[in-house]
């Protein structure tokens, strides 16, 4: 039987799970491209101070390659780093992977029902599959500030971050209250002269449950699997229950709110802050985060939390919408990824020589189980449109999404010359069972990188992972138009 040649974009946990799931599968003619010197993704790019995963690290992880010996619950930057390059090596991947290749191109050919990819250095490779595997929170966003040039000390994204700088003894200014926020601002408050965070909107903080895992605990986890797998399901377990909380039955959400207003109470005692750090929108309509050292380094005497909006940046600081200046003489922007523009800056070509964000339009990016697009044939995506999740583990998600390429990609191994697309009423019956499911979400209700500029949400999953792991458990080619060489799709 002939294997379908197959490129995979991006080497991150959505490329390398991706390239194992084929691997483990026994299909071996693929190629990943990946425009780093280095494999990790979201985890080689983000070493800020403090980078660590919101999720606990038994369920963060490749169900099918576990690690006992993890150094904490919520491992850090560097470990989880460790683990997908432990992993890779395991299973040879390097030896699959082109590093130093930016993908700006890809034209799907109707005659020979091939992807054509061009690449950052003029070079063109062709595949029978495009597995694009670049995540959602790969592009660093910067707001859009007047003056943002103008400043003339060291500025920098948090995802990005500028180790030459020395923050000893300078005053700093913190833009932004998201998951990188919570993490860099308590490691570098202590050695800062002044912090002064500019606030938009406060955040949901749950307290993080974390620990150092004992040298007991990883031989238990070790030589005892059932005790690890049983910590897995329990993790697993409470994040359903948040996501339920936050899809299905909004009761649930009550003694989540509980014990964040208790947290809050308990870590902020100056009411004056407190009342500044207590969100005024829906719990869940942003992602929630967990922290313990958040609260308790605002409230330290070097720091200033400042809930003014910004009017401009300029040449030596901060001037906020109420008139004040704030001199300052480093900042750092904690303001998130382009998580909407799916796939940019690629452009993505198919058949009839559409382009993938002329079809998506101003409505933004939408796909049939969040991996295929009409008329864009033998195009599978990795944590594509509404595949993020408000709770749980992206890895489980990216495991099943893999699954369900790796069936498509056995269901076209010796059809040569074949391609595939979802069926447009399949993909319109998906969209709109979606968009029902979403309408009353509490993402529905504030601004949130989860909205685009219409209004869609175009990338939260609305359900537990379970569900999205029962959606996509079978690939029926009935959902799909067959066609080989110089046939169109219709």
């Amino acid at each position: 039987m002939t294997e379908p040649s197959i490129i995979i974009i991006g080497a991150g946990f959505a490329g390398l799970g991706m390239a194992l799931e084929l691997r483990r599968a026994g299909l071996h003619n693929f190629t990943i491209l990946e425009k780093a010197a280095d494999l990790g993704g979201v985890w080689r790019e983000n070493t800020y101070p403090g980078a660590a995963c919101d999720v606990p690290s038994p369920l963060y992880s490749w169900s099918y390659e576990p690690k006992s010996d993890w150094p904490r619950r919520f491992s850090e930057q560097a470990d989880i780093h460790a683990y997908m390059r432990t992993v890779a090596e395991k299973h040879d991947l390097p030896s699959f992977v082109r590093f130093g290749t930016e993908v700006t191109d890809a034209e799907f050919d109707e005659k020979t029902g091939r992807w054509h990819i061009t690449t950052g250095d003029g070079a063109t490779l062709t595949a029978d599959i495009l597995i694009p595997a670049v995540g959602q929170l790969s592009r660093p966003a910067m707001p859009n500030l007047p003056g943002i040039d103008t400043f003339r000390g060291a500025a920098f994204h948090s995802a990005e971050w500028d180790h030459d700088v020395d923050l000893t003894g300078k005053r700093v200014a913190c833009i932004g209250t998201g998951a990188s926020a919570i993490q860099y601002i308590p490691r570098i408050q202590p050695q800062v002269e002044h912090l002064t965070l500019f606030q938009r909107s406060a955040a949901w903080i749950l307290p993080k449950f974390d620990t150092e895992y004992s040298a007991a605990h990883k031989k238990l986890f070790k030589y005892v699997p059932p005790a690890r797998l049983a910590e897995r399901l329990a993790i697993w377990s409470l994040f359903e229950f948040l996501a339920l909380a936050l899809t299905d039955i909004p009761a649930l959400k009550n003694p989540v709110i509980a014990l964040a207003d208790r947290h809050r109470a308990k870590q902020v005692l100056d009411p004056e802050l407190r009342a500044k750090l207590t969100p005024d929108y829906a719990a869940g309509c942003k992602r929630g985060l967990f922290s313990n050292e958040y609260f308790p380094a605002l409230a330290q005497p070097n720091v200033t939390v400042e809930t003014t909006a910004i009017e401009a940046v300029t040449p030596t600081g901060i001037r906020t919408a109420d008139g004040v200046d704030h001199p300052v003489d480093v900042i750092v922007y904690g303001t998130g990824f382009k998580g909407t523009e799916f796939l940019a800056p690629m452009n993505i070509y198919g058949t009839g020589g559409r382009k993938l964000t002329d079809v998506w339009g101003d409505e933004g990016a939408r796909a049939f189980l969040g991996v295929t697009v009409p008329n864009f044939p033998n195009l599978f995506m990795m944590y594509g449109p509404n595949t993020n999740v408000g709770s749980g583990s992206i890895i489980y998600m990216l495991e099943s999404q893999a699954r369900y390429i790796r069936q498509a990609v056995q269901y076209l191994s010796g059809r040569t010359g074949h391609f595939l697309a979802p069926r447009a009423d399949a993909e319109q019956r998906w969209d709109d069972w979606l968009q029902r499911r979403l309408k009353d979400t509490p993402w529905n209700f504030c601004s949130s990188w989860y909205r685009n500029a219409s209004g869609r949400i175009t990338n939260n999953w609305p359900g537990a992972t379970v569900l999205y792991r029962w959606k996509t458990k079978t690939f029926d080619p009935a959902n799909y138009v067959e066609a080989k060489g110089e046939r169109a799709l219709r």
